[in-house]
């Protein structure tokens, strides 16, 4: 009795693809080096404050579309319609109107400050303290607070 071979599969094997084959990625990374291009062109033709609160968003069909982080950079950016729709033109863009929406910029995130060392001058007053301390509890802390400020060439005790 013979065997069969065992069926080729109707789809290729499961895995990652090299994005050089995956068309949908191709088109859509081209795209957004062409709005790229595009947002660097037309904002260059404005005003530095202007510049710098506006984003070119996309193209929808004959429309200019801009996000603007307020609604007064909104409104100066509308007044610069005409020179953002010949800037266009020139660039072989077709585009008759100008959209602009108010979305504000993203929060930037702001790192807490990192607290400063104590000086070894400190560590001294905090075991002066602890030392006069009846609570044990509380004795333990300001200890703690003062091992912190110790260094490795503070002698032992904090005592020069």
């Amino acid at each position: 009795m013979r065997h069969a071979p065992p069926p080729v599969p109707s789809r290729p094997a499961a895995g990652p693809k090299s994005v050089t084959e995956c068309a949908a990625f191709a088109t859509l990374a081209r795209k957004a080096g062409e709005l790229d291009a595009l947002d660097r062109a037309l904002r260059q033709t404005l005003p530095t404050p202007l510049r710098d609160q506006v984003r070119f968003a996309q193209l929808r069909h004959d429309r200019l579309v801009f996000l603007a982080s307020s609604p007064a950079w909104a409104s100066r950016l509308r007044l610069m319609q005409t020179q953002l729709l010949a800037t266009a033109r020139a660039l072989g863009t077709h585009a008759s109107s100008v959209t602009v929406k108010v979305a504000p910029l993203p929060p930037v995130t702001v790192e807490p400050d990192r607290s400063k060392p104590l000086s070894p001058a400190v560590a001294v007053h905090l075991r002066t303290a602890a030392a006069s301390l009846a609570d044990p509890e509380l004795r333990a802390q300001f200890l703690a607070l003062a091992s912190i400020a110790e260094t490795s060439d503070s002698p032992p005790g904090g005592r020069r």
